[in-house]
């Protein structure tokens, strides 16, 4: 099948005391679930990959601890998405645990963030806050441009486990033609809706990258950032934008509290489409997977815009 990685001698010693398991497996630490259910695509039987942002987790609003510390620490490779979606915290700790590191997003063009520069995202009381900067981290929502990433991936992979390189190109050839056929699945479902008809009201502006490559208008009370509170001026600008434009598609999420979105729909009679899933993997069905959210995102909206 493939060479088994060689457990090194003082991992052999550290198990005894700290628990260090990569025996057959290169353990990888992976910033949140969409990348790294990628990662684990593409590495199969030769990874282990941890998250530090799980399963129906919010990236915006984590805060690193000292037990992800550990695990950036123990890793032999550590994956971040980049374009500002990881903290200042978590770049500074992957940094100082001198493990190698790679971007997925590396030498994709990304789109720019519509507020048109900075903004911040509050934690709690305590100030603790996250500049998104100036560009749109959520690149996973255009499976075309996902190719770039899956290769970025494979890339690190390769560099971190040379003699896996044949196993992680051919899973990579693999992953690529899925991601060739969810761009075309996209294309038929949105197609098949006028323009005029594909606009979608959702929590805050994740999907830029599907409505560039599909055409489809969202509109969004939060803007790119889970935690901004809209203004009651901006809800009743959308409520009214709603009613105007015969919105048929309105969807909470399942990183974050649907009450504004649910108070919306009430108010402009629209029925609820249902939850979408924007920066995170759900822990069961209906999107265990990156090309399982895809293809369910794709499918509620476009049936939800009939």
């Amino acid at each position: 099948m493939f060479n088994k990685m060689i457990k090194p001698t003082t991992c052999a010693v550290a198990l005894l005391f700290s628990g260090c398991i990569w025996a057959d497996t290169l353990p990888v630490v992976s910033s949140f679930s969409i990348l790294g259910d990628v990662t684990k695509q593409i590495g199969g039987d030769r990874v282990s990959v941890t998250n530090l942002v799980g399963a129906d987790a919010d990236a915006h609003a984590y805060q690193l601890t000292s037990a992800d510390v550990k695990k950036i620490a123990g890793a032999k490779l550590v994956l971040l998405n980049g374009l500002g979606l990881e903290q200042a915290d978590v770049l500074r700790a992957v940094r100082q645990s001198r493990v190698p590191y790679a971007e997925a997003t590396a030498g994709i063009t990304p789109l720019k963030n519509e507020e048109g520069g900075h903004h911040h995202h509050h934690h709690g009381e305590d100030g603790h806050h996250h500049d998104h900067g100036e560009f749109d981290p959520h690149v996973w929502h255009d499976p075309v441009l996902m190719q770039k990433y899956a290769a970025n991936v494979t890339a690190a992979l390769i560099k971190a486990d040379p003699a896996g390189a044949s196993y992680y190109q051919a899973r990579f050839k693999t992953y690529s033609a899925e991601l060739v056929k969810l761009d075309a699945y996209a294309r038929q479902q949105f197609n098949a809706i006028p323009r005029d008809k594909r606009k979608v009201l959702t929590g805050h502006h994740a999907f830029n990258y599907l409505a560039k490559r599909y055409g489809v208008t969202f509109l969004a009370p939060q803007g790119v950032s889970t935690e901004a509170q809209p203004s009651a001026k901006t809800v009743a600008a959308i409520i009214r934008q709603i009613k105007q434009q015969g919105v048929k598609a309105v969807f909470s999420e399942n990183i974050k509290d649907g009450r504004m979105v649910q108070r919306i729909a009430q108010e402009t009679g629209v029925k609820m489409g249902g939850t979408l899933y924007s920066d995170a993997l759900s822990k069961g069905a209906p999107a265990k997977t990156y090309t399982d959210l895809f293809r369910y995102n794709v499918r509620v909206m476009s049936s939800a815009m009939k």
